[in-house]
């Protein structure tokens, strides 16, 4: 059953959000670690409140964190991808074909150590369609808005999920579980904070 959730607005619904100077890590052995998140193309970090609320989730459906398999199609400050390693996830791979982009992430994982974590040079869709079928537990797909990439992200996403795979994607509007079943993914998890809808997906099981 899909469950819905309204988290408390802290700023106008209406229009664009400047993205923030930094959010922080919020669990796991790298707890509060700050992020940095400079000016880039489309670079709209996922707010620390809308990350706990996804990772509470996931603690609740997959609590076997340390086996985890993570994916982030669209990195950008990496705080998606980070969050899930720090939580001890078995392995987390980035993917950022920015540049400025490129070179804070693997700044950000020398930093911390972080060696199971991989970050990957390239277009998201096309980094997708080479990896090996079946090889995640978790897929995040959080593409700027406005660009159109939000379900071919999550069409390409399908096939990488393991048994009992998750997709969380963010947009700018709500996923209608039709929307969702008409790729064979049911919803199962769905928030609204401020301009932001997040979502889980998971494939239906037929």
């Amino acid at each position: 059953m899909t469950r819905n959730t309204r988290l408390p607005r802290t700023r106008p619904a209406a229009g664009p959000a400047r993205a923030p100077q930094q959010v922080r890590i919020i669990g796991g052995a790298w707890r509060r670690t700050p992020i940095p998140v400079g000016d880039a193309p489309g670079l709209r970090p996922s707010p620390d409140r809308v990350r706990e609320t996804l990772f509470n989730w996931l603690a609740h459906l997959r609590p076997d964190t340390h086996a985890l398999r993570g994916l982030d199609l669209f990195a950008g400050t990496g705080a998606l991808g980070f969050e899930l390693a720090s939580r001890g996830a078995a392995r987390v791979v980035l993917v950022e074909r920015q540049p400025q982009l490129l070179q804070r992430l693997r700044a950000l994982q020398a930093r911390l150590a972080a060696d199971r974590v991989e970050i990957v040079a390239g277009d998201a869709l096309a980094v997708a369609a080479a990896l090996p079928r079946a090889s995640f537990d978790v897929v995040f797909v959080d593409p700027p808005f406005g660009g159109g990439l939000l379900w071919p992200a999550i069409e390409a996403a399908c096939p990488l999920l393991a048994a009992g795979g998750l997709i969380y994607a963010e947009s700018d509007a709500q996923i209608a579980p039709a929307g969702a079943s008409a790729y064979g993914l049911e919803l199962v998890r769905s928030a609204r904070a401020g301009h932001v809808c997040f979502h889980l997906l998971q494939p239906r099981i037929a």
